[in-house]
């Protein structure tokens, strides 16, 4: 277990937090969602109102190394002085921390709060240079890590500034790992996990993990086509993984020889092309026209994969059933999210696509927890360690 902000005193000290505010902005550099900046208020509303003077980091895009402003967290900015009612300090510089920031930071008092400019301008902080990371740590007394969605990254501002001074977790990643790793060690049975997204070979090794781990394994989504090819089925144009229909083969045996469940599709709905507005129809998985191809799971399939979702103790879901960004695929994606919503076991989305969907669905609060990280829930439910909390205090 490591340590959490309730478990060191942050009166009168300056502590330093990672948040994940890489938020999507539009042409205008306006925020489309702010989900992210409102998961990281528990932990910063903690810290200033315990008499911490608050110090925010993150990332935002891909800037490569290089100031863009593009890329500026002023936006950011600017929502947080909104969202907490108090003045954000804030500037825009090149180099993260110059020696205005230093000053700032230094005669910053107990409940005020500032942000600096996004670490990635730097080339130093995906690089996790020590000499960027102690730049960083000189800032405060606490090192605080709240950035679920980056703590798979082993960056200066994730895992190195911890090398410097004292590291805690904030109360998302608390939470994250609450109920990612509740999932995975200690579930309420049945445990049913639910897998989608396009290639086999990426969800390898978390599948390898699940089924370790798992009753029951619904697959949907594109690799889907694979397995059903590794049976010896007509798969028509579906997205196929060609490279992975041996690995298909071989996870299904060892399906069998755990006692896992692993069930696949037993119907689609497939269309002519890869278009929203295509002819489609209802197949069979083993009666796809050579023609066409699958792009959702079909309506017996919902059914069945419902009635193992509301019998679930725990469901674990990662990555949506078929295109659900087509609205003529998307039923379902939304069958599983809506059989997630109404069980009455603890229902844990894994980030990503399937996060997306069920904000789509309007379904995010019915969950007992949506994750804020795609990749590194993955890298979560796969059983790695993350940098970003690998670096934090264990509790004694």
């Amino acid at each position: 277990m490591k340590k959490t902000l309730r478990d060191i005193d942050v009166n009168g000290k300056k502590v330093i937090v990672r948040c994940d505010f890489n938020v999507p902005l539009d042409e205008a550099g306006h925020i489309t969602d702010d989900t992210r900046i409102v998961g990281a208020m528990p932990t910063v509303e903690y810290l200033m109102n315990h008499g911490a003077a608050v110090i925010l980091l993150s990332h935002l895009g891909r800037p490569k190394g290089e100031a863009n402003p593009k890329y500026s967290l002023k936006p950011v900015a600017d929502a947080l002085t909104k969202r907490l009612g108090t003045e954000v300090w804030f500037k825009s510089v090149a180099s993260v921390v110059d020696e205005e920031v230093k000053r700032e930071a230094a005669s910053l008092k107990a409940g005020a709060i500032m942000l600096l400019e996004n670490t990635r301008f730097r080339k130093e902080e995906t690089a996790n240079d020590a000499e960027f990371s102690k730049e960083l740590a000189s800032l405060a007394d606490i090192f605080v890590n709240d950035a679920f969605g980056s703590a798979h990254r082993a960056h200066a501002s994730t895992a190195g500034i911890a090398s410097y001074i004292p590291a805690v977790s904030g109360f998302l990643i608390e939470k994250e790992v609450k109920f990612l790793g509740g999932a995975l060690d200690d579930p309420a049975r049945p445990f049913v996990a639910i897998l989608g997204g396009a290639k086999v070979a990426d969800k390898i090794k978390v599948i390898e993990n699940l089924l370790a781990k798992a009753d029951t394994l619904l697959i949907g989504g594109g690799m889907t086509y694979t397995f059903l090819k590794s049976k010896g089925y007509e798969i028509g144009k579906s997205i196929l993984d060609a490279d992975s229909v041996d690995l298909a083969v071989s996870l299904l045996k060892k399906a069998e020889e755990k006692g896992v469940e692993l069930l696949l599709p037993v119907d689609v709905k497939a269309g002519r092309d890869f278009d929203n507005d295509t002819e489609s129809a209802y197949y069979d998985s083993d009666a796809i026209p050579a023609d066409w191809m699958a792009m959702d799971i079909g309506p017996k399939t919902e059914a069945l994969f419902a009635d193992k979702i509301r019998a679930a103790g725990t469901i674990l879901w990662n990555g949506p059933m078929g295109v659900f960004e087509m609205p003529n695929f998307a039923a379902g994606t939304r069958a599983v999210a809506e059989a997630m919503a109404e069980a009455k076991g603890t229902s844990i989305i894994g980030g990503g696509d399937s996060a997306a969907a069920v904000e789509q669905f309007g379904l995010a609060d019915r969950m007992s927890h949506v994750s804020t990280g795609g990749g590194a829930s993955l890298e979560f439910i796969e059983g790695k360690t993350l940098p970003g909390i690998a670096v934090l205090e264990d509790k004694s």
